[in-house]
C-alpha cells in the first residue's frame, strides 16, 4: 500500500483510510496476505477489470482532453514490438520523435504471452505485430507488408539456390519462438497447422539472434527479407526463396479503443504511418 500511495501522491495513512472505506463499502477485505505478499481477494480481482476500464475512460475523455504539444510533452509510450519491427521500422520512428519531441520517451517491450489482454487493459499503448497474430477487437491500421525468405551461411554447401520443400524440411533449422509459452513464428505456425514438423536444432527468442546461429554452420532459418538486408554488412547471408506457400504478411499497429481520441496517441499513430509509408520494398 505504501508504494501505491506514493504513485498517486497520497500519504500512507491517507491510503490506508481510503482502503478502509472501500472495504466497508464492498463488505470485503479486498486484500489478504500470502506469506509476505499482499494479494487480491476474489472479490477485488472480480472488480479490477471494471475499475481499470473506468479509469482508462476517465483518462482518455477528461484528463487527456487538453491539447497535445509534442515539443513540450514528456509522455512515455509503452509498446510491444518485435526485434524485427524495431530494427527495420521503429528505430526510424524513435529518431524522428527525438527531433520533434525530445522529451517523449519509449518503453519497448518483448512479445508477451497475452499481448491482446495487455492492450485491452491499457497496460500498453501500442502493439506492433503481424495482423494474423493479433485480435481484430482492437483499433488498428496496417503499416507495411513483408515476406519471409530462407537464409543460411554463404559457405553452406548444403543450401541449394533452388530449395525444394523436401530439402527445406530435412535440413537443420534455427527457429524463433516468442514469450514464455514459446509461441511459434509464422512459418512454424503454418507447418503445425498442416501437421508437419521440421528438424529444429536451435530455438531463439528473436530474429536478430538468427544470423550468428547460422554463420559458419549448415543450419538454415526463415527470416523477414528486410531484416536480412539490415544484417548484410555485419552478417552476410545466402538468401533463397522459401518453399512454402506463404503470402506476404502485414505488420500492423493496434491500440486500445479508449485511446482513439487521445491526442498523444493520435500524434504517435500519425508518425508511425508516415514513417511506414516511406519504407521501400526490400529487393
Amino acid at each position: 500500500l505504501t508504494a501505491a500511495a506514493r504513485r498517486i501522491n497520497l500519504s500512507q495513512p491517507a491510503m490506508s483510510s481510503a482502503v478502509a472505506r472501500l472495504r466497508d463499502f464492498f463488505g470485503d477485505e479486498l486484500f489478504s496476505m500470502s506469506g509476505r505478499e499482499r494479494i487480491l481477494t476474489s472479490r477485488a480481482a472480480a472488480l479490477a477489470p471494471a475499475v481499470r476500464d473506468a479509469l482508462l475512460h476517465i483518462q482518455s475523455s477528461i484528463i487527456s482532453s487538453d491539447p497535445f504539444n509534442p515539443a513540450r510533452s514528456d509522455r512515455r509510450f509503452r509498446i510491444i514490438v518485435s526485434d524485427f519491427a524495431t530494427l527495420v521500422f521503429f528505430e526510424k520512428v524513435v529518431e524522428r520523435v527525438a527531433r520533434e519531441a525530445p522529451a517523449v520517451n519509449f518503453e519497448l517491450l518483448p512479445l508477451d504471452d497475452s499481448p491482446d489482454e495487455l492492450l485491452r487493459r491499457g497496460d500498453v499503448d501500442f502493439l506492433i505485430l503481424p495482423d494474423l497474430f493479433t485480435s481484430s477487437a482492437h483499433s488498428s491500421v496496417p503499416l507495411f507488408n513483408e515476406r519471409l525468405v530462407c537464409v543460411g551461411c554463404p559457405t553452406n554447401k548444403q543450401l541449394p539456390r533452388h530449395l525444394t520443400f523436401e530439402r527445406y524440411m530435412s535440413m537443420r533449422h534455427v527457429c524463433v519462438r516468442f514469450g514464455r509459452l514459446l509461441k511459434p513464428s509464422i512459418e512454424e505456425w503454418f507447418l503445425l497447422e498442416h501437421g508437419l514438423k521440421r528438424r529444429v536444432e536451435v530455438v531463439v527468442q528473436g530474429f536478430s539472434m538468427i544470423p550468428p546461429m547460422v554463420s559458419g554452420t549448415a543450419r538454415i532459418a526463415t527470416m523477414p527479407l528486410r531484416l536480412v538486408r539490415h544484417f548484410e554488412k555485419t552478417f552476410p547471408l545466402q538468401v533463397v526463396e522459401l518453399p512454402l506457400p506463404l503470402p506476404a504478411f502485414t505488420e500492423t499497429v493496434r491500440w486500445p479503443a479508449l485511446h482513439n481520441s487521445d491526442p498523444a496517441s493520435i500524434w504517435m499513430r500519425e508518425i508511425m504511418m508516415q514513417e511506414a509509408s516511406r519504407m521501400a520494398a526490400p529487393l
